[in-house]
């Protein structure tokens, strides 16, 4: 039996919430044996309900962000890619250097990264989930914008909105090639 496709938006600033429980279960942790020490309560939040749909990646994940430091988002990408996931992230090359950046840990973790060499920001904020889902919106995935900013995500799987996204993030990618850069 074929479930329905994903189609959801979420609205942050989130509601504070324990994470430590679903990011051990996606790294194979058993979690009755001892009890989360966090002071979160343990509630659906609009967090943890993309950290499930990065979570539920099996073969690929392409992410194209402008800022990433959330510490959570960080951790379920390092999983997926130990986990075997494909991982490729684009980000900016002016914010991935800033303190906090989940971009240097990434990296450090084998994941492939590559940034923009010129004026402008890269300023995309999307991932795309086994070629099948969408995640985008405004959400920088940053703690200030998850905790304290009105931002918005989008997550859906629809071949005609991530044909594009997927062709936007191939097109980038190869832009970025360090073996295309010019030096002057």
């Amino acid at each position: 039996r074929r479930r329905p496709p994903v189609r959801e938006v979420l609205f942050f600033p989130s509601r504070p919430s324990c994470t430590e429980a679903l990011l051990a279960e996606a790294a194979g942790l058993r979690t009755t044996a001892r009890p989360c020490p966090c002071p979160l309560p343990r509630v659906d939040s609009s967090l943890s309900r993309l950290l499930r749909h990065l979570l539920s990646a099996r073969r690929s994940l392409e992410i194209c962000l402008f800022a990433f430091s959330s510490p959570q988002l960080g951790r379920a990408v390092q999983l997926l890619h130990r986990r075997g996931v494909r991982v490729r992230i684009v980000t900016d090359a002016q914010y991935m250097g800033l303190p906090g950046s989940q971009i240097g840990l990434l990296r450090h973790a084998g994941i492939q990264v590559r940034h923009d060499q010129e004026d402008g920001y890269m300023h995309h904020k999307f991932a795309v989930v086994d070629r099948r889902m969408l995640i985008t919106g405004s959400l920088n995935w940053t703690t200030q914008a998850i905790q304290n900013n009105r931002e918005n995500v989008l997550v859906v799987e629809d071949a005609e909105y991530v044909k594009p996204f997927l062709d936007e993030f191939e097109r980038i990618w190869e832009e970025y090639n360090p073996i295309n850069y010019r030096f002057f």
